[in-house]
C-alpha cells in the first residue's frame, strides 16, 4: 500500500514490494504466487483498516452512543482529511478502476462492503426511530441508500478539493437535522400518546 500510494497502483509490482518490504522476491512469491492475488490481499486489507479506524473512534464515543452520533463518526472516519484518510481514498478509488479493467481483481469487494456499510446505517437508523432520534416514519432502507451515497460522494469532493472537509460535515448534519424533523403529515409522538 505504501508503494501504491506513492507510485500509483499501476506500479505496483512483486519486486517492488519486496524491497519495499526489505524482504526477498522469493518470500512475497511465496505467500501471493501472483501480481493479482498480492492486489486482491492489498485491497482485502483497505477494507480491514478502515473497520479498525470505524471501531476505534465508535469506541471512543463510550458504551452507548446515540444513532446520530455513530452516523456522523461513520462520516469522520470515511472523510479524507488526513494524510492517511486521504492515501485510503486514494487507494480505494484506484482499485474500484482497476477492478473493472482487470478480471484478477474481484469487484465484488466493491458491492459487498457497501452493502455490509448500508445494512448497518439502516439498523442505525432503525435505532434512532425507536429512540426518538430520527422519524419513525422514515423508510431506514431507502435512507441508508441515500447516506451512503452522501458520504462516498462528499468523500471524493472533499478528496478532489471541490469542497471543504467544514462544507462537508455540514452538508451531512444537515441531512441528518432533516431526518430528525417532523413532517406536517406526521404526528408528534407526545400528541399521538396523548390521544
Amino acid at each position: 500500500m505504501r508503494v501504491a500510494a506513492r507510485e500509483g497502483l499501476h506500479s505496483v509490482s512483486l519486486r517492488g514490494v519486496a524491497a519495499e518490504a526489505g524482504i526477498s522476491l522469493r518470500s512475497i512469491q511465496y505467500f501471493f504466487e501472483t501480481k493479482a492475488r498480492l492486489m486482491q490481499s492489498g485491497l482485502d486489507a483497505l477494507e480491514t483498516i478502515s473497520n479498525e479506524r470505524l471501531s476505534a473512534r465508535l469506541r471512543a464515543l463510550g458504551p452507548s452512543p446515540g444513532a446520530r452520533a455513530t452516523l456522523e463518526t461513520y462520516f469522520a472516519v470515511a472523510l479524507p482529511t488526513d494524510h492517511e484518510s486521504r492515501q485510503f481514498h486514494l487507494l480505494w478509488t484506484s482499485y474500484a478502476m482497476l477492478a473493472l479493467t482487470d478480471p484478477e481483481v474481484s469487484a465484488r469487494t466493491f458491492v459487498d462492503g457497501p452493502n455490509r456499510q448500508q445494512k448497518r446505517i439502516a439498523s442505525l437508523l432503525e435505532k434512532g426511530k425507536s429512540e426518538g432520534e430520527f422519524r419513525r416514519a422514515l423508510n431506514s432502507e431507502t435512507e441508508a441508500t441515500i447516506l451512503i451515497s452522501l458520504i462516498h460522494g462528499l468523500g471524493t469532493a472533499v478528496l478532489v478539493g471541490q469542497r471543504t472537509a467544514e462544507s462537508a460535515f455540514a452538508s451531512f448534519g444537515h441531512y441528518l437535522d432533516r431526518l430528525s424533523q417532523q413532517t406536517s403529515l406526521e404526528p408528534d409522538r407526545d400528541q399521538h400518546s396523548s390521544a
